[in-house]
């Protein structure tokens, strides 16, 4: 096969080897246009998520009984709110990219993404639907709601009345469960998922190496949920169930586009594995129809043969009958 012939054949996705990966050149529309419903679920999960965090949260009731749990000192983050999306999110991105350089495989690079973010993003409304409803005071919160240390309770009830900054008392009663952590999870969680598939940890070979690789991720989401608990922003409880919860959407949306890595196919993702099987029963049918073809072909011209010695055997005897009527 020369070079035009070899364009033509990569170009029409049929007569290329069956085991060629679809780039984004070749397919990178075709399959965002296959997911586009997909990405508009993002779009609404984004638009929830800020929706989340403009209403205001239930305002548990907070009594001066209460308040030896809540008067630990405010302090700022030791991991940002704006850390969070560059180490879960956007660090694992530069992963599946450097992956598709590598490999040239649109379908693993598309649906690492979209999976990722799905995961923090379902994460993300899980989390401040229920920081909103629960409405739990942060460890913090004596001096979210008295910034100047005088306290002020309700002669009857005992209740707190807060007079500090009303956007620093809404964020005091968003302790349950951790956002830092339920993020961090499920982000590097999806990512522990990804890498445990591409470096086929569970082959059975026996290299612990590999692992190390796996729970680096881990390792990193569990060191951002113990700051939140030195920090006092939480509770040892809100950042036990944020790491449940990040981790169990990180493994749901991993699954949902990628084989378990332990399957003997599980390098890639199921929308590449029936790309593949495609291209191969679209190979086998080709050879098929050109066989076909051929045997026609040869049919055709053996049945020539037969027509052409009949021809002759009757001329033959037509000349030999006027030679007799000649004499």
């Amino acid at each position: 096969m020369d070079g035009g012939e070899m364009q033509q054949a990569s170009s029409t996705g049929i007569d290329a080897p069956a085991c060629a990966f679809a780039t984004i050149r070749s397919h990178g529309a075709s399959v965002a246009r296959s997911h586009a419903y997909d990405w508009l679920a993002l779009l609404l999960l984004v638009a929830v998520e800020v929706l989340l965090n403009a209403i205001e949260p239930f305002h548990r009731f907070v009594g001066a009984g209460m308040m030896t749990d809540l008067r630990y000192p405010l302090k700022s983050n030791t991991v940002p709110v704006w850390a969070v999306p560059v180490i879960a999110v956007i660090g694992p991105m530069i992963i599946f990219v450097v992956i598709y350089i590598r490999r040239r495989n649109v379908y693993d690079l598309h649906h690492a993404i979209l999976g990722i973010l799905f995961s923090v993003l379902i994460t993300g409304v899980l989390t401040d639907a229920i920081k909103d409803a629960v409405g739990r005071p942060r460890p913090n919160f004596f001096w979210r709601c008295f910034p100047d240390g005088i306290a002020v309770y309700d002669n009857i009830t005992t209740g707190v009345i807060c007079h500090g900054e009303a956007s620093v008392i809404k964020e005091g009663h968003k302790s349950f469960p951790s956002g830092h952590t339920s993020w961090s999870f499920a982000g590097l969680g999806f990512l522990s998922w990804y890498l445990a598939g591409k470096i086929t940890v569970f082959d059975r070979r026996g290299h612990v190496a590999k692992l190390c690789v796996v729970i680096l991720p881990l390792l990193v989401a569990a060191m951002i949920a113990i700051s939140r608990v030195d920090d006092y922003w939480h509770h040892w409880q809100d950042v036990f169930t944020g790491g449940i919860i990040g981790s169990v959407v990180a493994s749901v949306c991993y699954l949902q586009f990628f084989p378990p890595p332990s399957d003997e196919k599980g390098l890639w993702p199921h929308a590449h594995l029936r790309y593949v099987t495609e291209r191969e029963d679209a190979s086998r049918t080709r050879r098929a129809n050109e066989l076909i073809n051929n045997s026609s072909n040869v049919g055709a011209t053996t049945a020539v043969i037969p027509w052409e010695g009949r021809t002759g055997a009757n001329t033959s005897g037509t000349l030999d009958a006027m030679e007799a009527g000649r004499r």
